[in-house]
């Protein structure tokens, strides 16, 4: 993969993060609700910005 390539898809993560993942209500409530391995889990297997940011990874590769 080229580097401007892998610049890019870097790109994309940190935009969607900072654009969805910052500050979020549903994952401060789990948190507090079930731990920090709950919130976790619910973001990369069920939440669809988590599962998006997984095929990001997977291109990484």
């Amino acid at each position: 993969m080229k580097p401007s390539a892998r610049k890019e898809l870097f790109n994309r993560v940190e935009s969607l993060m900072n654009q969805y993942c910052e500050g979020c209500f549903l994952h401060q409530q789990l948190k507090r609700e079930g731990g920090r391995r709950r919130a976790h889990r619910f973001c990369i297997s069920e939440c669809t910005i988590g599962e998006r940011l997984q095929e990001y990874g997977e291109k990484l590769k």
